[in-house]
């Protein structure tokens, strides 16, 4: 199940809400989200649920044991069944095409189907128990409450990263009001309309562009797909992430912010302070810092950033245009770390710098091959053809492409975001305006016209997909 299903907007999540708002004991309101959580999961997964639940069952079982008996080799153990199970669905296909190539064997890879989500729930098991060990967080005796942690459906299949820490006191104890439901309400809209009205519409159009095949494109068509995904890609999962943000503000939790404006930063390091900042976050902690970070030296410092980006690409996915974007990433920090002139850069320089190098990067991505991606970004550099075909395809890919642009550009340098952030800290503290009070119920009309909006682009239409699923 999807947030921008109509399933999940008419039905689940009314009742959900409605039965969370209804019932008053924390312990009731944990036991109905557990129930609600692995229906969620269930509907889409049927007996993948048992890999979920195996999964907590095995964090659980091994952080108590850990807690009792503080032993590495049991870390270690609980890190290698996490990424065996990880490994398995997620890589054996990859594996396998890979000894093939390189052996020059015909091995049959099974036919396996990667539950979705598992990177984020492996990656929330692993966190909360690399902090049981560090003595960072107590021991959760309870399986219900760690399973509901894991599960809890707002950050299940695309999350944020949640760490248990963040909200291990809000399980036991936290409080529904009436303007945390009203503001993560607007927030979930907010991210609806992301989803529904802007990342769909770039999808369809980088899709139309990067399944024609790049050998026909030109320098106009190229660098439409290109940004048309740069786009899609961003208003996608920012788009899921205030999402989740809002649902769990709507139960009484609150999950740190994933997305700080990327398409504004100046570097490379400043777009990754910016981008996914549960799982750059995640990386950090549990395994550039572990490796030794930047305090053993210059050549060990670099050869643990390049560590930290060769998995964060393979994180995203089996296939090496994940790697080799996350290498290609890794390098720029490098580089960024030995030409310090490359971030005091003038902020437009900057700007202009940093987006050039994240759209090429989102290229690689985006492509099915390595051959695939090197052929486009030619075409972005050097397709100066310009006869009729060309340019037919490229007025065609422009036709839903220029409108939705302008607003994304807009949208993406976060202006309303901020104001609105501005309008909400006002309103906490009783000090509203006039003017801002008006603003603000202009803002709660404009969000159920854009929930409308939404409804009803979601009924007309089946392309609604989700970037982040298959990771």
């Amino acid at each position: 199940m999807v947030f921008s299903s109509i399933v999940f907007l008419s039905l689940f999540f009314p009742v959900v809400i409605v039965l969370h708002t209804a019932v008053k004991n924390n312990v009731f309101r944990n036991v109905l989200l557990l129930i609600a959580s692995l229906l969620f999961y269930a509907y889409g997964e049927n007996i993948y649920i048992l890999i979920l639940l195996i999964s907590a069952l095995i964090n659980y079982i091994m952080a108590l044991v850990i807690d009792r008996r503080k032993r590495k080799w049991l870390l270690v153990l609980t890190i290698i069944l996490n990424l065996g199970i990880l490994c398995f669905f997620k890589y054996t296909g990859f594996i396998v095409a890979n000894v093939n190539s390189l052996l020059n064997l015909d091995i049959k890879a099974p036919d396996i189907t990667m539950p979705i989500g598992i990177s984020f729930f492996t990656f929330q098991a692993l966190s909360y128990v690399v902090d049981v060990y560090r003595r960072q967080v107590p021991v959760q005796k309870d399986y219900a409450k760690l399973l509901l942690y894991i599960s809890f459906f707002p950050q299940l299949i695309a999350g944020p990263i949640v760490r248990y820490k963040d909200i291990a006191e809000e399980i036991d104890h936290r409080t529904v009001t009436a303007d945390n439901v009203a503001f993560g309400l607007r927030r979930f809209i907010a991210g609806l309309a992301k989803k529904a009205l802007i990342a769909n519409t770039m999808g369809a159009c980088a899709d139309f562009i990067f399944n024609s095949g790049a050998e026909g494109l030109n320098i106009c068509s190229a660098w439409i797909g290109a940004v048309s995904y740069l786009m899609q890609i961003y208003f996608d999962f920012s788009g899921y992430s205030d999402m989740a943000i809002g649902l769990g503000k709507m139960f009484g939790f609150h999950f740190k912010e994933n997305f700080n404006h990327p398409y504004t930063a100046v570097s490379i390091q400043d777009f990754w302070r910016r981008w996914h900042i549960s799982l750059s976050t995640w990386f950090r902690d549990y395994v550039y810092i572990p490796l030794g970070g930047n305090r053993t030296g210059q050549l060990n410092t670099v050869i643990n950033r390049m560590i930290v980006f060769f998995l964060t690409g393979l994180w995203h996915g089996a296939n090496w245009t994940f790697v080799v974007w996350g290498l290609y990433h890794g390098m720029f920090l490098l580089i960024e770390a030995f030409v310090p002139k490359l971030k005091s850069l003038p902020k437009a320089a900057g700007h202009i710098y940093t987006l050039l190098v994240v759209t090429v990067g989102f290229v690689i991505f985006r492509a099915d091959t390595l051959g695939e991606a090197v052929t486009f970004i030619s075409r972005m550099f050097s397709g100066f053809t310009f006869d009729a075909a060309q340019m037919s395809f490229a007025l065609r890919a422009a036709d839903p492409f220029t409108i939705v642009m302008a607003i994304a550009a807009v949208l993406s340098c976060g202006t309303l975001e901020r104001f609105t952030s501005k309008v909400s800290l006002l309103e906490e503290k009783n000090v509203l305006t006039k003017r801002e009070n008006a603003i603000q119920t202009a803002v709660f009309l404009c969000a159920i016209l854009a929930l409308i909006w939404c409804i009803i682009r979601l009924t007309g239409s089946s392309y609604n997909p989700f970037i982040y699923f298959r990771f």
